[in-house]
């Protein structure tokens, strides 16, 4: 791309229009990192009000898309014509995941494209191989021609430093920075992927190309939460305890002198007046309607997050076995969602590996699938009850299950099968035995 082309494709169309998305996200980031819109109150507020105002913001958008997350990891990738022993291994596809810690870093990702409803991989040539990279919608902006359908954009933008920028298309890396007002081209580097190696991940996607996450619809449930919640701190601070009225006390004109009598009257138990002098109460205000209020509004927040309010409140009733299930329902259909789109953006992440390190085959593998890890809890005894049901009443090899038990990783699933290829059974050494006896008769 020339100079010119890439100045003026930056300063007239990419940077105004990721400037407005950049400003939107801002505000998702808000809700999201605990710093909410703050709540409006009257301009004569005071100070203890205006505290009360910030003790009322929770960081629900923060835990609505942690629950979701935590059920998300990646571990293994499979491929339908790839498999061991009969076909190539899948070894070298998943080797690029590896070398770029995204066992632990995919939970970035996933955090990023769940709350603000998309985030980026980056995949760039390396010296030892692919160099993979998270990205947030904060640092970078792509564009595609078709947002639904293309699974590559047509270049982006990405944040570099404070006011540096990088250009990316389908061959190079455009480095600018804004100086003195002025656009300015620093350097370009050849990448020469063919496409702008950039993998999108959706926490949603429509027809239309729309990606909303998980804070944006609850930004308006979550101000409710936190209308009620600071209507009862303002009950609690000011109306919440007894009143008591004292008329007809003879007080004396001198303001020091009164604050005496004042605070005499609040540390003696006993009074001794004289005259028409009349003592009584004024009652608190109940703060049960309220609470009863704010239990309505969080349980309303649940069920548009689509949450167990459990998971939300802390609380869980004596619940049965089967209702805990039915509770959990909801968030495990969410989270079943996301498997399906997240796991797919890591395949194209992983596909665009294979062909930046010249991996073609692998490059062109679209049967690829990612193995996901089985978070529910649930007993070990219940797992291998239905594991071992699997296995005598559907006839599933044991062997192709190991890898389902909770807390056994796809390695040591594997490391078990050699062990028992390299240590055969009494049983089996004389299947074995009998067999070549068979056949050497036969033959």
């Amino acid at each position: 791309m020339k100079k010119s082309a890439a100045v003026e494709l930056v300063v007239d169309r990419l940077l105004p229009a990721a400037a407005t998305e950049w400003n939107r996200l801002d505000v998702i980031d808000g809700w999201l990192r605990w710093s909410p819109e703050q709540l409006s109150i009257p301009s004569h507020a005071n100070r203890e009000q205006k505290n009360l105002r910030d003790l009322s913001e929770s960081g629900w958008m923060g835990l609505v898309v942690t629950n979701v997350a935590q059920q998300l990891f990646a571990e293994q990738i499979r491929s339908t014509i790839r498999k061991a022993p009969e076909g190539e291994k899948v070894a070298p596809i998943w080797l690029p995941w590896l070398r770029n810690r995204m066992p632990s870093r995919q939970r970035a990702i996933h955090r990023a494209a769940l709350g603000y409803g998309y985030a980026y991989t980056s995949v760039m040539p390396g010296d030892t191989g692919a160099v993979i990279r998270g990205w947030s919608p904060r640092q970078c902006y792509a564009v595609y021609s078709d947002p639904v359908v293309d699974e590559y954009p047509m270049y982006y933008l990405r944040k570099n430093g404070t006011n540096g920028y990088h250009l990316v298309d389908e061959d190079s890396v455009i480095t600018l920075v804004m100086q003195d007002g002025r656009m300015q081209w620093v350097d370009e580097q050849r990448h020469n992927t063919g496409v702008p190696p950039l993998v999108r991940y959706s926490n949603q996607i429509d027809l239309e190309g729309r990606t909303p996450g998980e804070v944006e619809p609850l930004i308006t449930p979550a101000k409710r939460v936190n209308k009620t919640t600071y209507d009862r701190l303002l009950q609690q601070h000011y109306n919440s305890w007894k009143v008591r009225t004292a008329t007809g006390l003879d007080m004396p004109a001198d303001p020091d002198d009164r604050a005496r009598a004042k605070l005499l009257m609040r540390q003696e138990d006993i009074l001794v007046v004289e005259g028409d002098v009349k003592f009584g109460t004024l009652d608190e205000t109940p703060l049960a309607g309220i609470i009863a209020a704010e239990d309505r509004d969080v349980e309303s927040f649940a069920a548009l997050a689509q949450m167990p309010l459990h998971n939300l409140t802390g609380k869980m009733a004596n619940l049965s076995a089967d209702a805990i299930v039915e509770a959990r329902s909801m968030l495990d259909n969410k989270a079943g969602e996301r498997k399906v789109g997240f796991g797919d953006s890591h395949a194209t992440t992983l596909r665009l590996a294979a062909h930046q390190e010249g991996r073609e085959d692998d490059a062109s593998d679209f049967t690829l699938t990612l193995d996901w890890r089985d978070l529910e809890s649930r007993s070990m005894s219940q797992a291998a009850d239905a594991l071992g049901k699997l296995a005598t009443m559907l006839k599933i090899p044991v062997e192709m299950l190991w890898d389902r038990i909770p807390g056994v990783t796809p390695d040591v699933a594997a490391a078990w099968k050699t062990y028992r290829e390299e240590h055969p059974s009494a049983e089996e050494q004389l299947a074995a035995a009998l067999n070549d006896q068979s056949n050497g008769a036969n033959g």
